[in-house]
C-alpha cells in the first residue's frame, strides 16, 4: 500500500506536564513533516490541546506552529480527522474553517482498506463512574457552555489548567490494569456482540500503549501519548502497528 494512515492522541498541549511544551509542539511538527509524505488520512484522536474553547470571536492563543502545519497538511490533500477529547471538547467551527480538519463529535465506525475500525478518544465509553458521566454532562451541557461563554478568558483559561493539572496529579492517568479492568477492553468486547467485524478499536484517552487482540481477527489499540511516550499508529492496509518518534 503506498499510503499509509495514521493515528495519534493526548499531546495535550499548554499542559504543565510537559518539561518544554513549546519543544513538544515543535516535535509534532516534525512528526507531521515526516508522515504527511505518504499518509492518506491523519486521524487525532482527542487532547491534541489540554484546553481548548472556542469563543465566538476568540480561541486560545498559542499552538501557531501545530495549527499552521495542520493547515499546510490538509492544504497538500491529506485528510486530517479531529476528534474532540474530554479537555478539547469545546469545538465550534474554527478548527474545520481555519485548518480544513474534518471534526468528529462522536465515535466513528469506518472502513478503511478493506478493514472495519471504531475510533474514539475513549473518554465515557464503558467507564460506569457516576461522577465522571455527571461531569460529562456539565460539559457538554450548551447552557452551561453559555454561562462560561460570558465570563472573561482570564479567569476561565488559568481555571481550566488548574483542573486538568489538579486532575492529571491526583491519579487521573493510571498505568495498565489488566484486560479485565480495563474500561474500554470491555467497551470493546460487549460491541462485538453486536458488530462481530470490527477489526481494530483504536483510542486514546489512557495514554498508555497497547496493542491487545481480542478477538481472532480484533485488536484494541491504545495510543500512549505525547508528553512522555511520544507514539502513535501506522495502518499500512494489512495491519497496524504501535511506534515512538
Amino acid at each position: 500500500m503506498d499510503k499509509k494512515v495514521y493515528f495519534f492522541a493526548d499531546a495535550h498541549l499548554g499542559s504543565k506536564s510537559h518539561a518544554d511544551s513549546l519543544q513538544t509542539e515543535r516535535k509534532i511538527c516534525r512528526w507531521l513533516d515526516a508522515v504527511k509524505k505518504d499518509a492518506a488520512a491523519i486521524y487525532l484522536l482527542g487532547d491534541i490541546f489540554d484546553y481548548w474553547y472556542e469563543y465566538k470571536y476568540v480561541v486560545p492563543k498559542g499552538f501557531t506552529r501545530v495549527l499552521g502545519k495542520l493547515a499546510e497538511v490538509t492544504d497538500a490533500g491529506v485528510e486530517v480527522h479531529f476528534f474532540i477529547g474530554n479537555h478539547d471538547i469545546w469545538l465550534t467551527d474554527y478548527l474545520s474553517r481555519e485548518c480544513g480538519m474534518t471534526l468528529h463529535f462522536e465515535p466513528l465506525i469506518t472502513v478503511i482498506y478493506g478493514k472495519k475500525f471504531f475510533l474514539a478518544h475513549g473518554d465515557g465509553l464503558g467507564d460506569d463512574s457516576r461522577s465522571f458521566h455527571l461531569l460529562r454532562k456539565v460539559f457538554h451541557s450548551r447552557f452551561l457552555r453559555k454561562c462560561f461563554s460570558a465570563i472573561h478568558p482570564r479567569w476561565t483559561i488559568p481555571l481550566a489548567h488548574a483542573w486538568s493539572n489538579s486532575s492529571r496529579e491526583n491519579g487521573g492517568v493510571q498505568t495498565y490494569l489488566g484486560e479485565d479492568r480495563e474500561y474500554l477492553i470491555r467497551f470493546a468486547k460487549k460491541k462485538l456482540t453486536t458488530i462481530p467485524d470490527i477489526n481494530y478499536f483504536v483510542f486514546g484517552h489512557r495514554h498508555i500503549l497497547l496493542d491487545l487482540p481480542i478477538a481472532e481477527q480484533s485488536h484494541v489499540i491504545m495510543l500512549g501519548d505525547w508528553i512522555t511516550l511520544f507514539s502513535y499508529a501506522e495502518f499500512d492496509g494489512e495491519s497496524v502497528e504501535l511506534k515512538t518518534f
